[in-house]
């Protein structure tokens, strides 16, 4: 005779098992997935960049790191990940606007990577005079600030001074002037050819840019990408994989802020 208990009773299974290989195969693809998506962002959309020096205080400060958005301006071998997109001149191109402030490739090696703000177009006559800069012939408006910024992060020079300079388009952003007999304060007129920017630093007096043969003239196929947001700052002198030092060197109040 048949058990009842026996007859009916469902059918048992091995239990499931994973392989450690299938584990492994899975951590890898995962892995080689997520990177790809990092290199897609980083390739075509946004760039991290950490600021080495003080050329642009006080808009960025020693230790800012920031996020500069490739596609703005179109696509160039200069400004594609490892110089490896093969095309002549800009792929996409968009105009920059006086102001903005950008990384582009150093023309005397298309290889180093500087920041400076936007100042000449091309066909622009650029002149500075005194300290004050003059754009096609006419003076940009210069207003001096009763104190200079960023005072908390930054010991700010004896002598020196901040000023709102404002384009004749509106755009204002702050720069700072050791004084207005320096160097580069008096400079013959540079004309911008065709398919070129001028740039200069925001700390004027303090600044290797397109006022020098260093730097001159930048092609449009050297440019990298609009600096956008700071996402990280940290007190010059502190390296960023010291992180048991972030809670008193990371410069809070200027985290996510938009750079203008």
């Amino acid at each position: 005779m048949i058990n009842d208990d026996e007859a009916f009773a469902p059918e048992e299974k091995p239990p499931l098992t994973v392989r450690a290989s299938d584990k492994m195969d899975e951590t890898v693809r995962t892995f080689f997935i997520a990177a790809l998506i990092a290199l897609i962002i980083r390739a075509f959309l946004f760039e991290p960049f950490n600021i080495p020096s003080g050329s642009m205080i006080p808009t960025l400060l020693v230790g800012d790191y920031l996020f500069v958005s490739k596609y703005t301006y179109g696509f160039s071998s200069k400004s594609s990940l490892f110089g490896l997109l093969p095309v002549s001149g800009r792929a996409f191109a968009r105009e920059p606007e006086r102001g903005d402030v950008v990384v582009f490739k150093l023309p005397s090696d298309n290889r180093t990577d500087y920041i400076k703000r936007l100042i000449g177009l091309p066909g622009d006559n650029i002149q500075v005079k005194n300290g004050l800069l003059y754009v096609n012939g006419v003076a940009v408006q210069r207003r001096k600030l009763a104190e200079q910024i960023e005072t908390a992060y930054l010991t700010p020079q004896r002598d020196s001074a901040d000023y709102i300079e404002t384009f004749p388009d509106g755009h204002a952003h702050v720069i700072r002037e050791d004084g207005d007999d320096y160097p580069l304060d008096n400079t013959g007129v540079f004309s911008v050819p065709s398919g070129h920017y001028f740039f200069m630093g925001d700390n004027r007096d303090n600044s290797l840019d397109s006022r020098t043969d260093r730097v001159s003239f930048v092609p449009a196929e050297n440019l990298v990408g609009r600096a956008e947001v700071l996402f990280f700052s940290l007190d010059e002198g502190t390296p960023f994989w010291a992180f048991w030092k972030w809670p008193t060197a990371i410069r809070w109040g200027r985290l996510f802020m938009k750079i203008e």
